[in-house]
């Protein structure tokens, strides 16, 4: 993390689902009169609102979001699109302002636009199908173990119950011998701006406290009914994510609503512990207390 004068700057404010992220950023963006890019792959989706707790139209008017409710669930939006889109609207916005915010937990985006990736090789599309098919056969577990074997280090990152990104790098192991994860060590792209990463944490009860309240004022907000609306869509990589995919188990009767939301807490502290193991493997992060009084200061002098 460079320390020059540069003129402009990015901070990133990272840490795990529940956290305090969103009004953390809101403060600090209203103390330097920017503007907020979110990183987080699912608030993207204009469809999936109480399930991806996004910024409130209250919070999106307390300070101008970019990414979210930008697409579609059928649109096809990738972590590459992300880093492009990104990188165009940051050289825009640093004509404006000195500094930016991007703010959330999605570890790969949040690296695909502060370092880039390699290019990965183009892979034989018979391998995809055929994987899609052990998925369709074998479920997701059975891509799991495999992913485990081919490339522990990546296993130990990516979300497991994505189906579409274990696919991908089994595939690119398939076809090439080589773990994703190596592709992944990219040779660090020198963005013309500085950047600056913060990471926000709780003590572990507190934090998972938060999740499950959160999990059940979602519920309380028609979490429910958000999901049921969008059962015609469920076959779309989008909605295969904590919040939904436990609650399409509930509409096809294979659990009851009870379970179904205390799986979606379980799974979302699982999600969150896999976050901070992705963001401690970042050494330029700069961990602060979510809860700290002094919160948006101690951002703003990192």
């Amino acid at each position: 993390m460079s320390h020059s004068r540069s003129p402009k700057k990015l901070i990133i404010i990272a840490g795990p689902t529940a956290v305090g992220k969103t009004a953390a950023a809101i403060k600090v963006a209203q103390q330097l009169q920017t503007e907020i890019i979110s990183a987080d792959s699912r608030q993207f989706y204009r469809e999936m609102s109480i399930g991806t707790a996004k910024p409130d139209a209250e919070e999106l008017a307390q300070a101008k979001h970019y990414f979210i409710d930008s697409h579609s669930i059928t649109e096809n939006f990738t972590v590459g699109d992300f880093e492009k889109q990104s990188l165009q609207l940051l050289d825009e916005l640093f004509k404006t302002y000195d500094q930016v915010i991007m703010v959330g937990g999605s570890g790969l985006y949040i690296q695909a636009v502060t370092q880039g990736f390699d290019d990965l090789p183009t892979v034989d599309p018979e391998i995809r199908e055929r994987l899609n098919q052990e998925l369709a056969e074998k479920g997701v577990q059975h891509l799991q173990a495999k992913l485990k074997v081919a490339d522990p280090d990546y296993h130990q990152q990516v979300d497991l119950n994505n189906p579409q990104r274990l696919i991908r790098a089994l595939e690119i192991f398939e076809a090439t011998g080589n773990p994703f994860s190596s592709y992944r060590k990219a040779t660090i792209n020198k963005r013309p701006f500085e950047i600056v990463k913060i990471a926000l944490n709780l003590p572990r009860e507190l934090l998972y406290n938060r999740i499950n309240q959160r999990v059940d004022l979602m519920v309380k907000e028609g979490l429910v009914e958000e999901v049921r609306s969008l059962l015609p869509y469920r076959h779309l990589n989008a909605l295969n994510t904590v919040g939904y995919s436990e609650l399409f188990d509930y509409f096809d009767g294979k659990t009851d609503l009870d379970t179904a939301i205390s799986l979606i807490k379980q799974n979302t502290r699982r999600f969150a512990k896999r976050q901070l193991t992705w963001f401690r493997k970042d050494k330029d992060i700069k961990w602060l207390d979510a809860a700290s009084e002094n919160l948006p200061e101690s951002i703003i002098k990192t």
